[in-house]
């Protein structure tokens, strides 16, 4: 995985967005994404890139009884565990690909714009089924493929800067794709849409939700906000661990 987050002028960038002060509620996705949480009281939550720990919190709020959020980056940990201390919540500075995955332990595990950082996106389907207990949610938000596969992730403009159109490229080609974001070039992996759903159902997952994500109405006035309604950006998809019982 790209360890860019630990970067010091990436990372202070970051820190700079509105999702990064406001939380979720400044999160385009959020509005989608929070109708796709099952119900969580009394349940057990793992967070898997939690980043600055929103969902952690919000799952804290929502009366989960245990819920461990992980991330690769020192600092992001360190600004979750600022940020959010309810008891309940614990935190670990650990690559999505080194935890341990320990078998049905967890009724929910979230990943919030995170796996499109990882090569081996089957590898993780499969730790996330045996990790989660039968019937659990796996409810991920990953760049969309018609993201990924767009010409150093960004528009094609005019003369003038003014947009003209989104151009993909290669989109056959899962791999490394390179964007500079936040003044830093980042490195990002590029999965199709056959990879990501097909990936899940091989790997013994219902899909109950598949979301192409849009910004709200209310941000609509925000800058840049319309143009997102001219190719998707975010892929969120929500589904279900079946277990053999044999």
């Amino acid at each position: 995985m790209n360890s860019i987050y630990d970067d010091e002028q990436f990372f202070q960038e970051y820190a700079k967005m509105d999702r990064s002060q406001k939380g979720l509620q400044a999160a385009g996705e959020w509005h989608l994404l929070q109708l796709l949480f099952p119900g969580l009281e009394g349940k057990d939550v793992l967070d898997l890139g939690c980043g600055y720990g929103w969902h952690c919190e919000y799952a804290a709020k929502q009366k989960a009884r245990k819920i461990l959020g992980i991330d690769q980056s020192y600092k992001m940990i360190s600004e979750a565990r600022k940020k959010h201390t309810a008891n309940n919540i614990d935190y670990r500075v650990c690559d999505l690909c080194s935890y341990e995955y320990p078998k049905d332990t967890w009724d929910l595990v979230v990943s919030n714009l995170v796996l499109h950082y990882v090569k081996d996106l089957e590898w993780v389907f499969e730790h996330v089924h045996q990790t989660l207990k039968p019937n659990g949610i796996f409810l991920l938000n990953i760049e969309h493929p018609v993201f990924t596969s767009g010409i150093h992730q960004d528009w094609i403009y005019d003369k003038q800067g003014k947009i003209q159109y989104w151009a993909i490229d290669d989109y056959f080609k899962p791999g490394e794709r390179s964007t500079h974001f936040l003044g830093c070039e980042v490195k990002k992996q590029h999965h199709t849409l056959t990879q990501i759903l097909m990936g899940l159902i091989h790997t013994g997952f219902e899909l109950l939700v598949v979301e192409e994500a849009m910004p709200s109405m209310e941000m609509m006035e925000l800058p840049g906000m319309k143009d997102e309604l001219r190719r998707p950006m975010m892929l969120l998809v929500k589904a279900k661990a079946i277990k053999s019982t044999f």
